[in-house]
Parts: C-alpha cells; sequence; structure tokens
C-alpha cells in the first residue's frame, strides 16, 4: 500500500503540470522523464546494543531507476524544479565480521528498503533562451522517505530472530550541476549530476533486543532524461 502510494504521488507531480497546462505561459513548464543512476556513499556507525558483536555494520549497493521532473520556468535563467525517481527497492548488504556466529554475515543480503526521495531545486541556466546548450547549476532541498523495510533470513539468522525496522527520514541539502541541449522546438536532452545529504537513524527490534545505529548516505545521482516544453 505505501508503495503504490509513493508510485501515485510521483504520478501525480507529473499530471499536475500537464493538468495545469492552459494556466500557464507556452514554454514556462518542462516535464523529464529519463534514468537515475545513484551510487551511494554510505557511512553507519557500527550497530550498538545488547548482544551484539563488535564491527557489525552495514551498507546499500548502488541503483538504478527511473527519474521524473517538473520544471517551471521563473525567469531567462532561473527554474525551479521539483524531482524524484520511481521508488526503488535497495538491498541491505552486511559490512564487517565474515560471520557471527556460524552465521555468514559480510557481503551477505540481509534485507530490503524502498524510498521515496523528491528534491526541489532552484536552478541558475547560463547563456541566452536561444542558445541550444544551456548549462546550469541549482540548490535545493531533499526529503526522504523510507518505507517496505523487511529483514531477511540471513537477517533474522545473524540477528537472533525475527526483526522488526524502524527508519527515521531525513531532510537535507541538495546541489546539482547540469547540461541541457535543445535539438528542435519544444524537446531537450539533459544530463546532470546531484548530491545530497541524507541521515537516517535505525532501531532494529528483535524480540525485544533493541540495537541502533545511525547512517549517512551521502547519494551522488547521475540522470540522463529527455524534456517536453510546454
Amino acid at each position: 500500500m505505501k508503495t503504490k502510494k509513493a508510485i501515485a504521488a510521483l504520478a501525480g507531480m507529473i499530471a499536475l503540470g500537464l493538468c495545469c497546462r492552459q494556466a500557464f505561459a507556452q514554454d514556462d513548464n518542462t516535464v523529464r522523464a529519463g534514468i537515475y543512476s545513484v551510487f551511494y556513499h554510505t557511512q553507519a556507525d557500527d550497530v550498538s546494543g545488547p548482544f551484539t558483536p563488535s564491527g557489525l555494520n552495514a551498507t546499500v549497493p548502488n541503483v538504478n531507476t527511473l527519474y521524473f521532473a517538473y520544471l517551471r520556468r521563473l525567469t531567462a535563467n532561473l527554474q525551479v524544479e521539483l524531482t524524484a525517481g520511481l521508488p526503488p527497492q535497495t538491498d541491505i548488504v552486511g559490512k564487517g565480521p565474515n560471520y557471527v556466529g556460524s552465521v555468514p554475515y559480510n557481503g551477505q543480503v540481509l534485507g530490503h528498503v524502498s524510498w521515496f526521495s523528491p528534491t526541489v531545486l532552484l536552478h541558475y541556466v547560463f547563456f541566452d533562451e536561444s542558445a541550444r546548450w544551456r548549462p546550469y547549476v541549482g540548490a535545493g532541498v531533499n526529503y526522504t522517505h523510507f518505507f517496505d523495510r523487511e529483514v531477511d533470513a540471513n537477517g533474522r539468522a545473524a540477528l537472533g530472530g525475527p526483526t522488526s525496522i524502524s527508519q527515521s527520514n531525513s531532510i537535507g541539502p541538495a546541489g546539482s550541476i547540469g547540461l541541457s541541449y535543445r535539438p528542435k522546438e519544444h524537446w531537450e536532452v539533459i544530463a546532470s549530476l546531484s548530491g545530497a545529504k541524507v541521515k537516517s537513524d535505525l532501531t532494529l527490534n528483535t524480540a525485544g533486543v533493541v540495537r541502533r545505529t545511525t547512517a549517512d548516505f551521502w547519494p551522488v545521482t547521475f540522470v540522463a532524461a529527455i524534456g517536453w516544453k510546454f
């Protein structure tokens, strides 16, 4: 249910721009779609709590997902972007000792988490609007909501039984640099590189045994997309 709500919110973001077309001046609006490649740079505290071996940690591998965005032109050189990716499912991979007791740990997939991460950015776009190539820089705010968290069989074995995860959402700064190319009227091709600060507190509850950690993700994302101006 939460996944459906996140996807519906993402679809609504794009539909908003399309439905309001008549209310805005021509070419003041852009919708984009493409590929989001997310490269995590995870730093996490070791898991702490009762009956917890030292050095117990985790990381997440990089993922690819779909990218969607709506942009509103403010002036000839300023635009605001609301962007998000289709919520992906990300593996949680053990990092630390090779075994916890007799259970393999390091490098093992311990569970999964999904996230929805909309970002609002204010762009400064260089050059005149008639230019085909226009680089831009942006700064703004990222919000990340984690959902559909689960610990699989490997994780349950390592932690000592069925385990639930609670995880705080994150609000942090974001920035981007990009380049757009206009091959013909109303169309554009873009590539961008962006980064954000994402921090989350995790609590693991294994039959009343509570363990905690804090993770900083520092994701760097590469986007390749096409856009339509209207």
